[in-house]
């Protein structure tokens, strides 16, 4: 470890990284901790250190297939279970996943370079989430229809063996997501990511006594061979997949060419935060930086990336916008002082550092930032950027760059406003703010995007429907009532009356 990055905080918890990473991290197929059929492993980088984390297994095809097994050995039992035992068996996780926060927290920080507070943030997240399902478990009903002659009933049925493929930006409170097909009656394959698998394989242990064998079964390898055997695999009936779009595409091609599959996409995002003249102009920058997600080096697909401006305030919102990015910390993500961590890795900086240079290239102004802090090799740093008079064709304007850099726009008129904020392939989120009611909910309205706020951003709200429309996503909303419908089949029994 270089120097400069022996940090206090990390000096001070030294035993207890090396107790969290001391552990064997295994797969779980079948309710036992498994290595990869072939042996084979790969080594997890802290990408603030440069340094070697764990070795996790690197599974192969053979893996997946003995994890799908697993699962649909499972699948009667569990399908019989009570749906109450089996909402019960999840807030037994739930409790587990709350006893070990700061364990399964620290791994995600060493893991993927998250600021310490935001991945106990997730932690907290992910256990409220499931607890939500599980009061929302008797919501799994059918409906009575009258008819002429006969009765007619619907019954809210488990899909089958599902799978669930999720990015590295929250592992650990994507992973809990598992709950809402788990207490729809499905048994699972769950792949976490490679850049970012530990506390989904620690959760793994956790749940090992708290579910039937087969019932959770988590999967990770390094590379597309193991996400593309589980889509593809005929046993796998349903899949909800968080990720980029092109990787999302694959995913639709891989389902459609193996079998008639349910997919749902919650994907990326080049999501708008509109500023008219009359909105108070402090709380807004205030807003845009906190939309922007930097405290997650901007890793997040609902960030609000592109800043639309309305000219007469133009100049006034974004020295806000930039008073309030130099308060930014960025430091060891284990710093609880730390407001924004790494990349992920050395590649996704690379990435986000070359769309900087893309958009000067492209006539945009650098505010702030734009690059690596000194002194900061070998962590994945980039500095909260700000790019100033960006062209709404511009590539940092229409691409999701997946990093710090958010984008400033001009506009004059309401319309010229909503026409820049559509004009891109994505919808996921957007924001407005303005102090005209009317106006905030023509635009919001008007707006191609699946979650929207009005004088606010980021902000996620229990049972609320998140998720996007066009390139950001296509299926059943999530973090709601929605997704655990999702995981279910309507059957329809029809019954006739002898008169």
């Amino acid at each position: 470890m270089t120097t400069q990055h022996i940090t206090a905080p990390r000096q001070e918890r030294r035993h207890e990284i090396d107790d969290v990473l001391g552990r064997p991290f295994l797969m779980l197929i079948g309710g036992r901790p498994t290595a990869a059929t072939d042996g084979a492993t790969f080594t997890t980088t802290d990408p603030y250190t440069g340094d070697a984390l764990a070795t996790v297994p690197d599974a192969q095809p053979a893996d997946v297939d003995a994890a799908v097994e697993a699962a649909e050995q499972a699948r009667a039992g569990w399908r019989s279970t009570p749906v109450a035992e089996r909402a019960r068996r999840v807030l037994a996780l739930a409790d587990a996943v709350e006893e070990h926060a700061e364990e399964l927290a620290l791994l995600d920080t060493l893991d993927v370079g998250s600021p310490i507070t935001n991945a106990r943030t997730d932690v907290r997240i992910a256990v409220e989430q499931m607890r939500m399902y599980a009061g929302l478990a008797l919501e799994l009903k059918g409906q009575t229809i009258p008819g002429s002659g006969a009765v007619h009933l619907t019954l809210r049925e488990p899909v089958g063996v599902v799978a669930k493929i999720f990015p590295f930006n929250h592992p650990l409170m994507f992973a809990c997501r598992v709950a809402a097909p788990l207490i729809a009656g499905n048994p699972c394959v769950i792949k976490p990511p490679e850049a970012g698998p530990l506390s989904t394989l620690r959760l793994g242990e956790l749940a090992r006594d708290l579910l039937p064998p087969g019932v959770l079964n988590i999967v990770v390898g390094d590379g597309p061979a193991v996400p593309d055997r589980i889509v593809r695999h005929p046993a796998v009936r349903r899949i909800g997949f968080i990720g980029s779009e092109p990787t999302g595409r694959a995913i639709q091609r891989a389902a459609a060419e193996s079998g008639v599959k349910h997919v749902t996409l919650e994907l990326g995002g080049k999501n708008a935060m509109i500023v008219f003249d009359d909105a108070p102009v402090t709380e807004a920058a205030r807003s845009a930086v906190a939309g922007m997600n930097f405290m997650w080096a901007g890793q997040s697909c609902g960030s609000t990336s592109r800043l639309l401006i309305h000219d007469s305030v133009y100049d006034d919102v974004l020295a806000e916008v930039t008073r309030a990015v130099d308060e930014i910390r960025l430091g060891d993500p284990l710093d609880p002082t730390t407001t924004q961590g790494t990349m992920v890795d050395r590649r996704a900086q690379a990435k986000a550092l070359g769309y900087v240079k893309i958009a000067l290239d492209d006539g945009a102004r650098l505010v702030r930032g734009g690059t690596t802090p000194p002194a900061a090799e070998p962590a994945a740093f980039v500095a909260p950027t700000i790019l100033a008079d960006v062209t709404p064709a511009a590539r940092v304007a229409q691409e999701e760059i997946f990093g710090p850099v958010l984008s400033v726009l001009r506009f004059r008129t309401e319309q010229e406003a909503i026409q820049i904020a559509n004009d891109v392939r994505y919808g996921l989120t957007g924001a407005v703010w303005t102090n005209d009611l009317d106006r905030a909910f023509r635009v919001a309205e008007a707006m191609e995007a699946g979650f929207t706020w009005i004088n606010g951003s980021g902000a996620h709200f229990p049972n609320v429907p998140y998720g996007g429309v066009k390139a950001s996503g296509v299926g059943a909303k999530e973090e709601c009532l929605e997704e655990l419908l999702s995981y279910t089949t309507e059957k329809v029994i029809n019954i006739m009356i002898r008169r």
